[in-house]
């Protein structure tokens, strides 16, 4: 099963419908547009540093899920909560640190997770799409920032 190369076209809209939140957020952001948030009190940079922090948190998961299902060790289960901390961490971080740090950590997890393919505890194309999709929402994270 880890092997398969067949893309689940479910995972690629969903990972995509996941990215336009970052997209959305980020040019108001850039523009200085609040978008209309204001009048409830947010910020379009606020709300992309916690969508940030919640798909760093959701790409631990992903690893904890992986080591689950399939047997992994110790340290599997170890590197999972660590971009659930370092999103948190991230959230107290002033600006533009909050974002650099989340688009850091989003760029370098789409690296660090490819080691889930090789070990096959994930399929060939979810380490393929994870490239793709941590690069456009960590570029956008460090462009916002």
């Amino acid at each position: 099963m880890a092997r398969l190369t067949t893309v689940s076209m479910g995972a690629v809209v969903l990972g995509i419908a996941g990215l336009i939140p970052f997209l959305g957020f980020a040019a108001l952001a850039v523009s200085g547009s609040d978008g209309g948030l204001g009048t409830i009190g947010l910020s379009p940079r606020t709300i992309l540093s916690a969508y940030g922090a919640v798909i760093a948190s959701f790409l631990g998961g992903i690893r904890w899920g992986a080591a689950a299902a399939r047997g992994a060790g110790n340290a599997d289960y170890l590197l999972a909560v660590i971009p659930s901390l370092l999103a948190w961490a991230a959230l107290a971080a002033p600006a533009p640190w909050d974002l650099r740090i989340l688009g850091g950590l989003v760029l370098l997890w789409g690296v660090i997770d490819q080691d889930l393919t090789r070990r096959g505890l994930t399929p060939v194309w979810m380490g393929r799409l994870r490239l793709i999709l941590s690069a456009l929402s960590g570029i956008t994270l460090l462009i916002a920032a």
